[in-house]
């Protein structure tokens, strides 16, 4: 053991001094995931780093860049006595306009969290009398879990199960977010789970449309640091490609029985991303032939007007433009027990990373850095 220690730091030198020695000029490089968001503060990487290399968290977090809109309607579903809302546990953080399913939930509304969609199923069967409403939030990593959940749902005959979708696909953000002038980056480092399931393919426009390097990473400290080498590479180079460091679980070509699944049951629709607006097909609906079990065609509901919350810089953050400590709420008003925005309500959030593990965390003295 104390061996592999040692050949673990021998490789993480090594890929630093390449680093240090590719990288000429300050570079901006951006993680398109929450858990590499946190991986990367667990490891103490941007310490790490050449001061040239800076490390921007982008719209990786599935909660949070669900809009108020979507949440405004699930907390109207929840309002209805014939409802039960069926939903991961981070979810009930999340700020609507005005309100949030946890306030919800307190104030009588029948809320359940569930460890996988499939649990909405008996839920469903153990309550025949209840419409049972699944919050159907992620990127490409879950939405094949839920499109097997709507399938099983058609097999068994389920009559009172529904979905409502804020499912998300990841490349049509990215290309928003270079449309953006706004927004500056040198690379991409490319969510490892996402392309588990959808393979390389999909994120090849980011070379050769925008001759934007970008690399598939893994998420131990060493994956992380052979990325960073990968594009230093890139870029020192000039030749932009998407790379795979994380091989020994992303395929070329994904998962095809997961990709068969959504292709099977959704298709994509514009969707609103929180803090970042309309983006076109990047979202998933249900398509027609299962609509039976798509809760806004088959239960629609009048939603209050979403009032927009202009003090919250969630959005800019989420588009790589300021830290999250740039906003004056952070650590203030904004806590993860009373999260104003939606990045500081997950643990893969932006807000909520820096708050555990950055400068908000010792600044506003939880704990020791």
């Amino acid at each position: 053991m104390p061996e592999a220690k040692q050949d673990t730091k021998k490789i993480a030198s090594f890929l630093l001094q390449e680093i240090d020695r590719l990288i000429t000029k300050p570079v901006r490089l951006m993680e398109v995931c929450g858990t590499h968001t946190v991986a990367i503060f667990r490891a103490g990487i941007r310490q790490v780093l050449p001061s040239q290399v800076e490390l921007v968290s982008g719209p990786g977090c599935p909660v949070c860049v669900t809009a108020d809109e979507y949440m405004d309607m699930a907390i109207a579903y929840a309002k209805r006595q014939d409802v039960i809302i069926a939903t991961f546990g981070d979810m009930l953080k999340v700020p609507g306009s005005t309100s949030s399913l946890g306030e919800a939930k307190a104030n009588g509304a029948d809320i359940r969290i569930v460890y996988s969609p499939l649990e909405s199923l008996e839920i469903a069967a153990n309550h025949p009398d209840k419409k049972i409403i699944f919050l159907a939030v992620g990127f490409e990593t879950t939405a094949p879990t839920a499109a097997a959940t709507v399938l099983s749902a058609d097999e068994k005959k389920l009559k009172n199960f529904f979905v409502l979708s804020a499912h998300k696909l990841v490349p049509p953000a990215l290309k928003t977010l270079l449309a953006d002038p706004e927004v500056k980056v040198d690379g991409f480092i490319l969510p490892g789970h996402v392309c588990a399931i959808t393979g390389e393919e999909p994120f090849q426009f980011l070379p050769e449309q925008y001759h934007m390097p970008a690399v598939v990473a893994g998420f131990e400290p060493l994956d992380i640091l052979q990325t960073v080498y990968l594009l230093a590479k890139q870029i020192h180079d000039g030749k932009p490609n998407v790379e795979n460091e994380y091989k020994r679980i992303v395929k070329k070509n994904g998962n095809p029985v997961a990709r068969q699944m959504l292709a099977e049951v959704y298709e994509p629709v514009d969707a609103i991303w929180r803090g970042i607006g309309p983006i076109p097909n990047s979202g998933l609906r249900v398509k027609e032939r299962y609509q039976a079990f798509d809760a806004e065609v088959a239960l629609p509901i009048e939603v209050e007007t979403t009032v927009k919350q202009t003090a919250c810089r969630c959005g800019e953050v989420l588009r790589g433009l300021i830290k999250p400590t740039e906003c004056r709420l952070f650590g203030k008003a904004c806590l993860p027990e009373h999260p104003i925005g939606a990045c500081m309500v997950s643990v893969e959030g932006s807000c909520a990373a820096w708050y555990k593990y950055g400068s908000g965390r010792y600044q506003y003295g939880t704990g020791n850095n």
